[in-house]
């Protein structure tokens, strides 16, 4: 691979998983695209890098609760909404007790239902809930972690799925190359690193976000038949939640 390339890829990466604005044209292409997922546990951890400073600030000088709930925020800032989206649309459609088929298009439909409307909310609870009740120091470590198993977690759930959708989608462009390869080495970035900033309870964080990963795997592989851009987008909020609900537990069982 050529450094133009290799470039190309980062930057498709950058455009894809975040809204900062990129000039040139460099990263727009499908092959760049496609070839761009080794990049998506090093645009987490920057990601983590930003949302930590920012801890460090909100955690200084608001309420815990506050400081939560606008970290939240940033989070979900970072890609524009696009997970959170589709946390709405798989929640729309894993809740219709539709046929598969339906199911599908349901996901598809860009209006958002009650079932989606019930998710969002539910996972933006957990996520304020559970960095409310942390100090400084552990949120630091809760806003560097999440972004980083959000974007590992859609990692692992392509190599644990096949795309669902017959027609395709924007995310069948990922499916190239050696998605368990790639899987692997990003969870072996997330260990490190989890391991590096909370020591042994680092540990807990991983385990607990790979149960979730191939927990949420299994059911879309059940009702659906595999991933879609939707259920890899709800994977990645599920897998950030973790890392809140699992430092908030040890948070508070060390009280």
């Amino acid at each position: 691979m050529n450094h133009t390339n290799f470039l190309a890829r980062g930057m498709a990466a950058i455009r894809f998983l975040t809204i900062l604005p990129i000039p040139g044209k460099l990263g727009h292409s499908e092959d760049a695209l496609a070839g761009s997922l080794i990049f998506f546990p090093l645009i987490g951890l920057g990601l983590g890098v930003v949302a930590a400073g920012t801890a460090f600030i909100l955690w200084s000088f608001l309420p815990p609760l506050l400081a939560a709930v606008l970290l939240v925020m940033l989070l979900a800032g970072f890609s524009g909404g696009l997970h959170l989206d589709g946390l709405a649309d798989t929640g729309d459609g894993f809740c219709s007790s539709r046929p598969m088929e339906q199911i599908l298009v349901i996901m598809r439909d860009s209006r958002i239902g009650a079932m989606g409307v019930f998710w969002l909310v539910m996972i933006l609870i957990v996520k304020v809930g559970g960095l409310a009740g942390l100090q400084r120091g552990e949120a630091m470590v809760a806003a560097l972690l999440m972004p980083l198993a959000g974007r590992c977690a859609i990692i692992m759930m392509m190599a644990f799925l096949t795309y669902a959708r017959k027609e395709g989608g924007l995310a069948q462009l990922f499916y190239t190359g050696n998605l368990r390869i790639t899987a692997i080495v990003g969870l072996f970035l997330f260990s490190f690193i989890s391991l590096i900033v909370a020591g042994t309870a680092g540990v807990l964080i991983v385990f607990s976000v790979l149960f979730m990963v191939i927990t949420f795997s299994l059911i879309c592989k059940k009702v659906i038949g595999g991933a879609t851009g939707d259920t890899l987008g709800a994977g990645c909020e599920l897998s950030e939640a973790m890392v809140a609900v699992v430092l908030a537990a040890i948070a508070w069982s060390s009280q």
